[in-house]
């Protein structure tokens, strides 16, 4: 029996890859070895990324909030474990989008925790 090759999957494939690689610089963008790797390689770092950005977006609450109750004379561990404690059901980042657009709303969150 022959040997045969499904060309047109092969083709398919390998229009997908170079179709995700438009837009890259150099031979990245229309050499299928290059390409191919430069594509595996951006899939791992949008992967790898998409759950770093759920770290910064947490750090960054952090730093809102911390700076926030400092100013109203309470540092940031003290406030979350008396939010806590007060069964306060707000999570970082609302506490953080109220520090920044409504302050006075976070001082009433401070002070009712006092």
């Amino acid at each position: 029996m022959p040997r045969s090759t499904n060309s047109v999957a092969s083709r398919a494939r390998r229009k997908k890859v170079m179709k995700q690689a438009k837009g890259y610089f150099g031979r990245r963008k229309n050499v299928w070895t290059v390409a191919k790797n430069a594509v595996e390689k951006g899939l791992l770092y949008a992967y790898r990324d998409r759950r770093n950005k759920k770290r910064n977006f947490r750090s960054l609450w952090i730093v809102r909030i911390n700076a926030a109750a400092r100013m109203n004379g309470m540092s940031y561990s003290q406030f979350i474990g008396k939010i806590k404690a007060n069964n306060i059901d707000l999570n970082r980042k609302v506490l953080a989008d109220l520090a920044v657009n409504n302050p006075a709303a976070f001082t009433a969150i401070v002070e009712k925790v006092k």
